[in-house]
């Protein structure tokens, strides 16, 4: 089965409840395993909210918009995000360590885990920042 669907948010965290029903709807036309299904859903809203908390951060209030595009073909699931935040610099994203027992900072742990890839790309003009999350399933 091949599918391609998007959407745009308004980037804030009240959008973020919104990111996961779209994702969740996705993913219901995909005949997946419940527990994929949820850890999917895990990964797009950890992203999303990097994207609100890191992209934005010291922004008080915007227009701008973040597009998720979620694709399947050939059984490779790819995830993009699309944003117009502060550009992301690849080699500065890391997790907090693990034995610092704490809330948050454990986003990008959780993506690596539950996706095959992560990986920023250059590639889209209109947009500062585009990543893609792939899974083979």
């Amino acid at each position: 089965m091949n599918l391609h669907e998007s959407k745009d948010f308004l980037v804030h965290t009240s959008s973020l409840k919104e990111v996961r029903i779209f994702s969740r709807e996705v993913f219901e036309k995909l005949n997946l395993d419940e527990d994929l299904k949820e850890e999917l859903v895990l990964a797009i809203a950890e992203a999303a909210q990097n994207i609100v908390k890191h992209g934005y951060k010291g922004v008080e209030e915007t227009s701008d918009r973040m597009e998720i595009k979620i694709s399947l073909k050939d059984n490779n699931l790819e995830i993009g995000f699309f944003d117009k935040g502060k550009p992301v610099i690849p080699e500065n994203i890391q997790h907090r360590k693990l034995d610092d027992i704490k809330p948050g900072g454990l986003g990008t742990f959780f993506i690596k885990q539950i996706m095959d890839d992560a990986v920023f790309k250059k590639d889209e003009q209109q947009w500062v920042n585009h990543l893609v999350l792939t899974k083979k399933i």
